[in-house]
């Protein structure tokens, strides 16, 4: 059975002009429930995780000034979302979306978080409209959990996962893939343990064998029993922030590559949304229901 993580805080107003799309959040469900890719049924609210899971994964100096407001004007500017109280919730709220989806994933093969991806939190900082890396938590509360031991991020937004590296960047149980655009934000890209960088204007061929050829790659030294997938569809043509020209056919053959490499392996997929900033709402709901149509067809 198809589960998606999906929470009315998801959809957390921001001041008037501010660029970052939260209507997708609630246009996805309806638009996934309208066409029939999911009903009612298939959708679940997420709660709260417990602290300790936070601070397993971010400095606990960071998570209490987070906690508290206390955050410099610099820190809450880096971040690029004005912070309160019930920011910091809807932040908690994601990522415990991201880890329900990851334990229905290991049921039925394949769990979806309709927000999340949030790459550009660090251990220690937030960055680019990312507070608390879900990505990470929720890798960490698979491993503490035995739910799995060797788990790969999947990252395929058009931004480095720089955050997700950072934490990572040492271990040997969660190995971080990102392709991303070279020159796009942000410009110092940190190390993960296998950076794709491409240039303006990739295309969809190119892009595609890159990454079959690179999963390929990543097979032969890392079988993994547990993907998490950041599906950003920044990677579109048509991005106003993206910078590469992939098509919604290309978008859609790359999430078809990567739902079958995991089902391949046999490998529980958990896929949370990403970045998308089409000036056509349009443009990035059409775009990421894709990756929901796919997973009912080879996994359901």
């Amino acid at each position: 059975m198809l589960k998606i993580a999906w929470s009315p805080l998801y959809a957390h107003p921001l001041p008037a002009g501010h660029r970052f799309p939260m209507d997708k959040y609630t246009l996805l469900p309806e638009q996934l429930k309208y066409e029939g890719t999911a009903g009612s049924e298939n959708f679940f609210e997420p709660d709260f995780i417990p602290v300790k899971y936070i601070v397993n994964t971010h400095q606990p100096e960071y998570w209490e000034k987070l906690r508290s407001l206390s955050l410099s004007k610099s820190e809450i500017r880096r971040t690029g979302f004005p912070l309160s109280n019930s920011l910091v919730e809807r932040e908690v709220n994601i990522a415990t979306g991201s880890i329900q989806a990851a334990e229905y994933a290991k049921q039925f093969g394949i769990a979806f978080n309709i927000a999340g991806g949030t790459h550009h939190a660090f251990s220690d900082r937030g960055e680019g409209f990312c507070l608390l890396n879900d990505l990470a938590i929720t890798s960490n509360y698979l491993l503490e959990k035995n739910l799995a031991s060797r788990i790969l991020i999947i990252d395929l937004d058009v931004h480095q996962g720089n955050g997700t590296a950072e934490i990572f960047q040492n271990s040997k149980e969660v190995f971080t893939f990102s392709m991303h655009g070279q020159s796009n934000y942000p410009m110092h890209k940190e190390k993960s343990h296998l950076d794709i960088g491409l240039p303006d204007k990739t295309n969809d061929d190119t892009y595609l064998k890159l990454l079959k050829d690179n999963l390929l790659k990543i097979q032969s030294q890392f079988t993994p029993d547990f993907i998490l997938y950041q599906s950003g569809v920044d990677v579109l043509g048509s991005d106003k922030l993206g910078r590469l020209s992939l098509t919604q056919d290309g978008v859609r053959e790359r999430d078809k590559i990567v739902l079958e490499f995991g089902k391949g392996i046999q490998s529980p997929i958990m896929c949370c949304m990403g970045g998308g900033y089409s000036p056509r709402i349009k443009d990035i709901i059409d775009a990421h229901a894709q990756v929901y149509r796919l997973a009912n067809e080879i996994f359901f």
